[in-house]
């Protein structure tokens, strides 16, 4: 089982040392894959959690791609219903071509009504429109290259959301479900329940020096003996990959990367050291 991290391309602490420091970080621990978040409009719903600076994934992924050499890159998760899924084709076939097959699209359907709005896409669309872009890139990508040879594109798509339509998509059109911070019996449920493509799950980092036992503990939060035991039943369920993400809510914790570079770090070194 791969391991990944959530990294934060959002917020007052976010520049661009820090997201090359970030990628130095990840990439030295040893961990697989560097994930970033989505967003073209920071309207004041969006804002209120990710405020500016948001550095647009494509850009910071191609930016990132050339100060590192191992790390997969990704997005958790782009919203397709945001842009022409034509340009999301170019833009992934490129950015997986330029990184050396390095790339992983992880795809949703967004749930910030204002930023559609701004957009001018129908909110309750989003669904349909996300299913139509998912056809439109594998067509997209089968598609003959001009010289005759073949040009098929294998970008992995991960498909976020955990809904029955959603769960529909992932087998559909994806390569994993990419469920995002959901507790570990509702992913056992779903996993029991349907045949999968493959299991991706992003899960929270919160270190604490004392045991957390309520019953409603998310996966990744408790001791570091209880975040290694989470890994353990996530890879028992099947994951190819769990992306760890450590970033809380608070748009002042990108001022304070140090403390979720202690976590990660923890991870890496006392349990098992991603490969």
């Amino acid at each position: 089982m791969q391991l990944g991290v959530n990294v934060p391309n959002f917020g007052p602490g976010t520049d661009p040392g820090v997201l090359r420091e970030w990628a130095r970080v990840t990439e030295g621990l040893g961990f697989d894959l560097l994930m970033v978040s989505d967003h073209v409009a920071v309207t004041p719903d969006v804002a209120e959690r990710y405020p500016e600076p948001f550095h647009e994934p494509f850009t910071t992924l191609s930016w990132l791609a050339g100060l590192t050499t191992k790390l997969r890159l990704g997005t958790t998760v782009l919203v397709l219903p945001y842009r022409h899924p034509l340009l999301v084709a170019r833009m992934a076939a490129n950015l997986d071509r330029l990184s050396g097959g390095r790339f992983v699209l992880g795809v949703g359907v967004g749930w910030a009504r204002q930023e559609f709005d701004a957009l001018g896409v129908p909110f309750t669309e989003r669904g349909r429109l996300t299913d139509e872009c998912l056809g439109t890139l594998r067509d997209a990508w089968r598609t003959p290259a001009a010289d005759g040879g073949n040009s098929d594109v294998h970008v992995p798509v991960w498909v976020g959301g955990h809904s029955e339509a959603a769960i529909r998509r992932t087998i559909r059109f994806g390569d994993a479900w990419h469920p995002l911070r959901l507790p570990l019996p509702l992913m056992r449920s779903v996993l029991r329940s349907h045949d999968l493509p493959g299991f991706a799950p992003r899960i929270a980092l919160r270190l604490t020096t004392t045991p957390v036992d309520t019953p409603e503990r998310p996966v990744g939060v408790g001791t570091l003996d209880q975040v290694l035991d989470d890994l353990d039943q996530l890879r028992l369920l099947g994951a190819d990959t769990v992306v760890l993400d450590p970033y809380h809510g608070d748009p002042e914790e990108t001022r304070r990367p140090h403390e979720a570079w202690r976590a990660l770090t923890a991870v890496a070194t006392h349990g098992r050291t991603p490969q």
